[in-house]
């Protein structure tokens, strides 16, 4: 683009009237240069400009790395906003070369916006006719993750999509979180965990298979070395640590059977619910009417279920009730929130689409009827009175409960295969768990409903 001098010099003079044009002289042969330059930085705010993520089906190639993204953003200390139901939940960035260099290398797609484009979005976002708002995200969450040192015959999409959006993160288990070293993260995820002592209910299938045998006797020798007579009671320690981090402010994000194994663990404190193939001893009698329900996060009124031999821990789970729901139709319907009154729920149900595919796992979903009249159901399967979503408040914290093991694995086994993400960049179902990750960045509006 050419720059005549004139033209330069009448931009400048009305810009600031007390300057004045120096004499002509043989030095003007480098003050035009220098006059032009200074005179393109001094405009640059006039068409600064600013990164769009959208996160829509027709505008995004990849939404589980533009997670990662937005994540990498705010570890340099910048903010981003999050436009909740603006395309899809998009993001908008601040410009700048490495981030749009990290966008093409990590196959993001993004548009440049001008200031003024940016505005103009804003500006509609904000209208109170539109159900959309923008979020400002402060600061990259520090994220942990609850996880045995050894391998497990199973996968976690957690840790999977964390790697895959190339989100940093912490393991810890047992030994750490008794040591309270849960204070030092925002962010906790719980997977396919057991926290009544019963070994994940894999004894009638599993009781002789070697990683059964072998994870039984390492529960057993940590359960020991930390000062505890049995599993169980070291689970209920663990729990209950858990439990005070979220009252204290923390964020608990939990899947599959640890949703509901959780829950049984606090309302049985102090009883025993294991048979002895579980812990050596015989389960207290009557132990069902001895549930406090009032120690639970989520869920109330739910039976516990007595067989040994039965892959199932409580009346919570509706996987033994999906007889009638075909794969083919199986999905959950996202609910429609106030983006403007309830901006929480809305983040947690960003998407690309309302109607996310099903998948199973050990606790596949919840039944609507014991889930507690204060929790907020963010997804639901209402044929089957399934709530596949969950979000709540405890203390100053917060918690979510998603059913299921892996959104892009219908049913997945204790052996299957890992699932390759690579083949999944669009993925609604594993977008649920991001909006969890990134919530803690949210600066904190209180929730009007």
């Amino acid at each position: 683009m050419t720059c005549h001098f004139d033209s330069v010099i009448t931009f400048f003079t009305k810009k600031f009237p007390s300057f004045s044009i120096p004499r002509p002289g043989p030095l003007n042969g480098i003050f035009k240069p220098l006059l032009v330059l200074l005179i393109s930085v001094l405009s640059l705010p006039a068409f600064a400009s600013s990164i769009l993520i959208p996160m829509d089906a027709e505008g995004q190639k990849n939404h589980l790395k533009a997670y990662g993204i937005t994540f990498w953003v705010l570890g340099k200390q910048q903010k981003v906003q999050w436009l909740l139901n603006y395309r899809g939940g998009s993001f908008l960035l601040p410009d700048g070369e490495s981030i749009r260099q990290e966008c093409q290398i990590r196959g993001v797609s993004f548009e440049i916006l001008s200031d003024g484009q940016a505005r103009e979005i804003l500006d509609d976002i904000s209208s109170p006719a539109r159900n959309q708002e923008a979020v400002i995200l402060e600061k990259a969450p520090k994220i942990a993750v609850y996880a045995p040192k050894e391998n497990q015959p199973w996968d976690d999409a957690v840790t999977m999509v964390l790697t895959y959006a190339e989100i940093p993160y912490v393991t810890l288990y047992d030994r750490e979180v008794l040591e309270d070293k849960l204070l030092l993260y925002d962010w906790l995820h719980l997977h396919h965990e057991d926290f009544t002592g019963q070994y994940g209910k894999f004894y009638g299938a599993y009781r002789a298979a070697p990683w059964y045998i072998e994870g039984k006797q390492q529960a057993e020798a940590l359960a020991a070395e930390l000062g505890y007579d049995k599993v169980s009671e070291e689970k209920l320690a663990v729990a209950i640590k858990i439990r005070n981090y979220v009252i204290g402010g923390g964020f608990m994000f939990a899947m599959c059977s640890a949703t509901d194994s959780f829950d049984i663990a606090l309302a049985a404190e102090g009883v025993d619910i294991c048979e002895p193939m579980f812990d050596g001893d015989p389960s207290d009698p009557n132990y069902q009417s001895r549930l406090d329900y009032s120690r639970t996060f989520a869920f109330t009124d739910f039976t516990l279920e007595r067989n040994p031999l039965r892959y199932e821990f409580s009346s919570i789970d509706t996987t033994p009730n999906r007889n009638e729901v075909p794969r083919e139709s199986d999905y959950f319907t996202l609910m429609d929130f106030s983006a403007k009154w309830d901006p929480v729920p809305t983040m947690l149900c960003q998407n690309h689409t309302a109607l996310v595919k099903g998948f199973m796992g050990q606790t596949t979903a919840f039944k609507r009827t014991e889930v507690k009249p204060t929790v907020m159901v963010l997804g639901e399967n209402k044929l089957n009175g399934e709530a596949r979503y969950i979000h709540g408040i405890k203390g100053k914290g917060f918690f979510t409960f998603y059913g299921g093991h892996d959104p892009e694995d219908y049913q997945h086994r204790v052996g299957d295969p890992k699932t390759a993400l690579e083949l999944h960049p669009t993925s609604p179902g594993y977008r649920l768990i991001l909006n969890n990750v990134l919530f803690p960045a949210a600066q904190k509006k209180k929730q009007k409903t």
